[in-house]
């Protein structure tokens, strides 16, 4: 049973989904677009999103805990300096996640996670 379990495993054990997860937030953030798996794609809008409402306020607590959760420089500084006040008037709601159809190998149904204007 599954009670109160609010998190998807991914196939995958925690320290490597962690990983997983901040890589592809930092992908998103520079990019402004990937595309994955739909449960993929649900799991990095839950970590974008608080990365998102972090950088909005640009505080040092906040910027170290961003910089703990994706160590990739370039997304940090972007986060910080572009998307953070960019946001600002904004209460959440900072991805979009459009669906596309089905991979051709395995039939998984495949998304677009995007940051939205």
């Amino acid at each position: 049973m599954r009670h109160r379990v609010s998190t998807r495993r991914l196939g995958r054990n925690s320290t490597h989904r962690w990983a997983m997860l901040g890589n592809m937030a930092a992908s998103l953030f520079t990019e402004g677009s990937i595309v994955t798996t739909v449960t993929r794609a649900k799991e990095v809008r839950r970590v974008a999103e608080k990365l998102i409402t972090k950088a909005k306020s640009g505080t040092l607590t906040d910027r170290r805990l961003v910089i703990a959760r994706i160590p990739h420089k370039q997304a940090v500084l972007k986060l910080f300096n572009e998307l953070g006040p960019k946001y600002a008037e904004r209460n959440g709601g900072y991805t979009r996640i459009v669906r596309l159809g089905n991979r051709i190998g395995d039939a998984a149904p495949m998304a677009v996670i995007e940051l939205v204007d």
